[in-house]
């Protein structure tokens, strides 16, 4: 079993994560593993009821491609019960504003986690964005990766995690000295 960055803590994950095969055509609903799954938000649209039959909701995740359109799982939020937000490179920043717009606008609540090319100097970044967990890239060090937390001590944007930036906290504090 792997391990994965949740919560800012190092746990064993139990969800699979399903990918298209390699000819690039999505597993049938009948060839899935066992156990929670994450799969791709295609075989979501294409299988929906299926999946939702045959599946409770704590072993149902979705995991959205960079060109996926949050909006578009909204209404299904009660169906499952993680996000997965997939990296395919390390350069490819869309699924930042994908997560703000989980959290922000669409108001997911439950676990919003990273995959795919996540790297140690991401981390703090996609925290700051909404995720709460984190697949790490496996040729990497988990918990060097965790340390990625602990080096920056002030926030000066006001993001996600932090809705306020730097001036307005400092006013704030002010004003409730004087």
């Amino acid at each position: 079993m792997t391990s994965i960055i949740k919560n800012r803590s190092v746990v064993q994950d139990d969800w699979t994560v399903v990918r298209a095969l390699e000819d690039g055509t999505l597993p049938a609903v009948d060839a899935l593993p066992a156990g929670r799954i994450l799969i791709p938000f295609a075989l979501w649209k294409q299988a929906r009821e299926a999946l939702v039959a045959a599946r409770q909701r704590d072993a149902l995740g979705v995991w959205l491609a960079p060109d996926d359109e949050p909006a578009d799982l909204a209404a299904d939020f009660d169906k499952i019960s993680l996000i997965g937000v997939d990296f395919p490179v390390f350069r490819d920043g869309r699924g930042y504003s994908t997560a703000r717009l989980l959290r922000e606008r669409y108001g997911w609540t439950g676990e919003l986690r990273a995959i795919g090319d996540v790297l140690r100097d991401h981390l703090n970044f996609m925290a700051r964005c909404g995720f709460d967990a984190f697949a790490v890239r496996a040729d990497k060090d988990i918990h060097d990766a965790l340390r990625a937390f602990e080096e920056f001590t002030v926030k000066y944007q006001g993001a996600f995690d932090t809705p306020q930036p730097l001036f307005r906290r400092r006013g704030e504090a002010e004003a409730e000295r004087a």
